[in-house]
């Protein structure tokens, strides 16, 4: 994520995660690896976790135990 296309990645899944938001108000991960069209999953999942970090988002995934793609996120 810290070369220039790993900016240019995290900068489309971003993008692409607040146009979800506007639209629907929560993203699943799913969509985003599935619509993004930026790198690999490992990657843009690390996308999101920095936006989390960032505050731009967060997860309301309700337990611990649910798999990387159906994590659902809304803005902060």
């Amino acid at each position: 994520m810290f070369t220039d296309e790993g900016q240019r990645m995290f900068l489309r899944i971003r993008d692409f995660i607040h146009g979800q938001l506007r639209e629907g108000g929560a993203v699943r991960v799913a969509e985003i690896i599935r619509n993004a069209g930026a790198g690999d999953s490992w990657t843009m999942l690390a996308c999101v976790d920095r936006m989390v970090e960032l505050g731009e988002i967060r997860e309301v995934t309700a337990n611990d135990d649910v798999v990387g793609q159906h994590r659902v996120f809304v803005e902060r």
